[in-house]
């Protein structure tokens, strides 16, 4: 304990680095604020926004700031070490509490557009799989047992509307993170004659903050971030369970590219789809970045406490393995391709007919419950019999349903083809080709 270093201890400046850029952009509205409401000179803040200039082009060349407790008093040091004691009228009318929610807000604006932009790239991946695999008919599974038969292109848009509600997440979210707390101060507001909202025009905010206690203590925008990437790495591990199995011999529907498996050390034949397997791990992570900000957060009193340092840890890994993971995805998902063959030979299994046979029923007015009833009558006779629904007899069928015999005709044999089932599912938003191509047509429009 003697040679603990309590300024390490308490500092962010391990981590907060990042926030570089962000925090120089908000230094420079700030400045151009002072000098516009007077409250520096104009030769002043010209001299102090070059040095901030400065510092971030060498930033971008990749010079390192010598380490300060904060990247905010490392920009500052910097600052007045490049332009003299000038410099340190940057801080005029602020305080750090105000200039670290700035920074994380702009921080996660910027984050927000990369990762819509990411997904409005998977989307068109997975459109272009979808066109090309409209003619695929799969399982589709409830309990992950065989329920009916659907096209691959159907299930895989299924996923690109999960996508498009986590870029309508995100974009809700931005509007509750683009609102500018610089101005607040320490928690009270300043007495300096400042003009908040020509500092918000600067930087693209929409809105003020209108309570300064609130501006400097406020992170809803941050979990609702975290949030946000938590659904989307929920959806992403979903995917990659579905890949997982369809990759299994067991089901043998698709393949991916072999970069995205790797071997097995002491088994030969096999491919193992590692890459989907560490994102469906990932999305643990990233909901335990969700957990740790809840609990940040917590129970925190008015305004702001030392704790809200460390919402940012959080916020950095929860973005950086969302994007990692959709980069991966996207590459994964594009040579992603179906064995028709295999796929189509699935529905075999499972009796996937019998939901057909009861509408079928249904359509020559009997009673659904009813049908459903006589149906599953059939299929035990099938199993007993270790046949198909599809090599019943008219016979066999309709000794099923004495009251109104014959009732079945050899139309059932169309009703129970099943291309034809899956093509059957007209209604809006189902599986036949016709809706299918309609929903294709939709997030087309979306995209554009």
């Amino acid at each position: 304990m003697k040679n603990l270093d309590f300024q390490q201890f308490i500092g962010s400046f391990s981590f907060d680095g990042r926030l570089a850029e962000a925090d120089i952009a908000g230094s420079i509205a700030h400045v151009q604020m002072l000098v516009k409401c007077k409250i520096i000179k104009q030769s002043e803040g010209g001299k102090i926004v070059s040095g901030l200039h400065s510092i971030l082009n060498s930033l971008k060349k990749g010079w390192k700031l010598p380490k300060e407790e904060d990247i905010h008093f490392a920009i500052e040091k910097e600052l007045i070490r490049r332009i003299g004691s000038v410099g340190g009228k940057m801080h005029t009318a602020r305080s750090r509490n105000d200039q670290v929610a700035t920074d994380l807000r702009i921080y996660v604006r910027q984050k927000t557009d990369e990762c819509i932009d990411l997904i409005n790239e998977f989307q068109r991946i997975i459109l272009k799989k979808a066109e090309s695999n409209i003619d695929v008919i799969m399982s589709g599974f409830t309990h992950l047992q065989p329920a009916q038969p659907v096209s691959a292109a159907h299930h895989l848009l299924a996923y690109a509307w999960m996508l498009e509600r986590d870029k309508e997440r995100l974009s809700d979210c931005r509007k509750r993170a683009n609102v500018l707390p610089l101005g607040s101060a320490a928690l009270a507001g300043t007495s300096f004659k400042i003009d908040r909202h020509f500092a918000a025009k600067l930087l693209d905010f929409d809105s003020v903050c209108e309570n300064s206690m609130d501006g400097v203590s406020d992170r809803d925008f941050a979990i609702e971030f975290v949030f946000c990437m938590s659904m989307i790495a929920l959806h992403l591990t979903k995917f990659c369970e579905e890949i997982i199995l369809w990759m299994n011999p067991e089901f043998s529907y698709v393949t991916i590219a072999d970069k995205f498996t790797s071997g097995s050390s002491i088994m030969p034949q096999k491919r193992n789809p590692d890459c989907a397997e560490v994102i469906r791990g990932k999305s643990g992570r990233i909901f335990g970045d969700l957990i740790a900000m809840l609990t940040i957060v917590k129970s925190l009193p008015l305004a702001y406490n030392r704790d809200l340092q460390e919402d940012k840890p959080p916020v950095f890994d929860a973005v950086d393995n969302v994007k990692m993971c959709l980069e991966v995805m996207n590459e994964m998902i594009s040579t992603l391709k179906f064995a028709k063959e295999n796929a189509l030979k699935s529905t075999e299994k499972g009796f996937m007919e019998a939901t057909e046979i009861a509408d079928y029923l249904a359509r020559k007015n009997v009673p659904f419950r009813e049908a459903h009833g006589v149906v599953g009558k059939i299929v035990l006779y099938c199993k007993e019999k270790s046949k198909t629904l599809g090599k019943l007899t008219l016979d066999e069928f309709n000794r099923f349903y004495p009251e109104k015999y014959p009732i079945f005709g050899s139309d059932i044999y169309k009703y129970i083809d099943l291309k034809h089932i899956a093509d059957m599912k007209t209604s809006y938003g189902g599986t036949s080709r016709k809706s299918v191509l309609k929903q294709i047509s939709v997030l087309k429009s979306i995209l554009k």
